[in-house]
């Protein structure tokens, strides 16, 4: 495993990722105001991966019995939290872990207990391809006598450093100084079809969540 470093990141001013997602980490000081440059608003990018969990993926049920949808029924609810990103962006290949909680309760506090959850971890690029994905399994510990239960997991990516950097052409273009009077002072740069195609290319997600069944999936997007 590749040493990790705190994101000490290098910021270059684009958007944040784009996937629809219940918690994000690893964006930064979004539109801030850039008095002196001429710029105007400004948002800020990592070249690390932005990590998110996808909207109804970081809650999971289970029932008991099994086929049961009754309110009664309900065993086990976990849910993912503490999302927390750490990046090596030293070397040509990006890699992103992100370590993450479990947070469980169960109907009936009784003897000691385990479960067994699955996960994913997954690779998106430009908000809607998946390049790669990575299954894996974090286990909730029930002490005896306890309706909660926690355990931890982590995902991980790597991203090539050139497919998630700008080329220098479009960096000029987003961060070239403008003034009041410039023929394209009013203008946003990623309104403009290639420089908005260009940042949607180099920009890259890890994505965490449970790795629900279609009948899972469709109880959380009901609820």
């Amino acid at each position: 495993m590749m040493p990790i470093s705190r994101p000490a990141r290098k910021y270059l001013t684009i958007v944040c990722g784009s996937a629809a997602v219940l918690a994000v980490a690893g964006c930064a000081k979004n539109n801030d105001i850039d008095v002196s440059s001429g710029v105007g608003i400004t948002s800020t990018r990592s070249i690390c991966p932005a990590v998110a969990v996808p909207q109804y993926t970081g809650d999971i049920t289970l029932f008991d019995p099994a086929t049961s949808r009754d309110a009664r029924a309900v065993d086990v609810v976990a849910t993912i939290t503490n999302l927390d990103p750490q990046c090596n962006d030293q070397g040509e290949r990006v890699y992103q872990l992100a370590s993450f909680d479990v947070v469980a309760t169960r109907r009936d506090a009784g003897p000691a207990r385990s479960v067994t959850l699955p996960y994913f971890g997954t690779v998106v690029q430009g908000g809607t391809a998946v390049v790669a994905k990575r299954l894996g399994q974090v286990t909730v510990t029930f002490p005896e006598g306890q309706v909660r239960g926690t355990g931890r997991g982590e995902a991980s990516a790597y991203v090539d450093r050139t497919a998630a950097t700008l080329p220098a052409d479009i960096q000029e273009r987003i961060t070239r100084r403008r003034k009041a009077g410039d023929q394209d002072a009013a203008i946003d740069p990623l309104s403009i079809p290639e420089v908005r195609a260009a940042v949607q290319r180099a920009s890259f997600e890890l994505l965490v969540g449970f790795q629900l069944t279609q009948e899972q999936l469709e109880y959380n997007v009901r609820r």
